[in-house]
């Protein structure tokens, strides 16, 4: 059989996937990635911060090192609070190391009824 050139042109080549379903998967992987590790993570260092600034002078905290600690000094100006890791032993700490607040003081001007 013979096949004329004209015939065997008009077969064209199969169309590949376009730019938008070429990008999809990637665009995909990327918002399963931002809800699942970044935000979480993100919020998380967020509520860290929050509990450093609302640290006040007796409260009890753990350090990131396994201390347990009671605050004596919050410095505002300088990152640093000095805690009281014995009796007449006290430190310095640099306030993001430290990993928890294990029980709050009251405010001063708070009164229970």
């Amino acid at each position: 059989m013979i096949f004329t050139p004209a015939y065997a042109q008009a077969a064209g080549a199969p169309a590949g996937p376009g730019l938008i379903e070429s990008l999809l998967p990637f665009v995909l992987i990327f918002v399963i990635m931002y809800f699942l590790i970044i935000r979480p993570q993100q919020q998380k260092a967020k509520q860290h911060r929050e509990m450093l600034d609302a640290l006040r002078r007796g409260d009890s905290v753990i350090t990131s090192g396994g201390l347990h600690a009671k605050v004596t000094k919050v410095k505002d100006d300088e990152d640093e609070v000095e805690a009281e890791i014995a009796q007449g032993v006290k430190v310095r700490l640099v306030k993001s190391m430290i990993a928890a607040v294990t029980s709050k003081t009251e405010p001063a001007g708070s009164d229970k009824k």
